[in-house]
C-alpha cells in the first residue's frame, strides 16, 4: 500500500513539473503568434 501512495505522489509530482513546462510552452507560442499577427497587421 505504501508503495502505491509513495508511487502517486512521485507521478502527481511529475504531473506538477510538466505541467509548469507546458504552460511556458504555451505563453510562449501564444506570444510569438501574437507578435507574427501583429506584425503581419501593421
Amino acid at each position: 500500500m505504501q508503495a502505491i501512495q509513495h508511487g502517486f505522489k512521485g507521478l502527481e509530482l511529475l504531473v506538477e513539473l510538466n505541467l509548469d513546462r507546458l504552460i511556458f510552452l504555451l505563453a510562449l507560442g501564444g506570444a510569438l503568434f501574437l507578435s507574427a499577427y501583429i506584425g503581419a497587421r501593421f
